[in-house]
């Protein structure tokens, strides 16, 4: 198996398949995400990272998933909605995955094999440099904020 993510494909919120070899050349922000939890208002700071420094390069990558508290129990459509609405999201959002256990996507067992780390809760982040390689993982607690300085290393 490669080691960088652009042999994978997933689907993006409208269930369409998106290449993620469609993000070489770019720095990547991968997290799985969720809009009832406590975490959620980390949109905001998602939001102004990739504001500030798409134009460099950054793509963020959110994918819902419900495996945590059942906290993204809508369907594709609502959380769309609600990601337009409550923070007007503007990066990348795709289609509802499991991020471990038996039916976990390939994308995210693949970077929790190369963070070495299992996926704890939403909100994990999963850095990738623009070769598409996994640089560094951040648990739920590391706000979008306190990530910045190693975005900026990499871009």
């Amino acid at each position: 198996m490669s080691n960088n993510i652009h042999h994978f494909e997933v689907n993006n919120i409208d269930l369409t398949k998106v290449s993620l070899s469609d993000f070489k050349g770019k720095t990547l922000l991968i997290v799985n995400v969720a809009s009832a939890c406590g975490f959620t208002p980390q949109y905001t700071g998602l939001q102004a990272l990739y504001e500030k420094y798409k134009d460099q390069g950054l793509e963020i990558l959110a994918f819902p998933c419900n495996q945590f508290g059942s906290q993204e129990s809508g369907t594709n459509e609502e959380i769309k909605t609600f990601c337009d609405t409550k923070y007007n999201v503007s990066f990348p959002l795709f289609d509802k995955v499991d991020v471990k256990g038996d039916n976990a996507s390939p994308l995210f067992k693949f970077l929790e094999d190369q963070s070495g780390r299992e996926i704890q809760w939403n909100f994990s982040k999963f850095l990738i440099n623009k070769n598409g390689e996994f640089v560094k993982g951040f648990g739920t607690q590391k706000t979008p904020e306190m990530i910045e300085d190693s975005i900026k290393e990499i871009l």
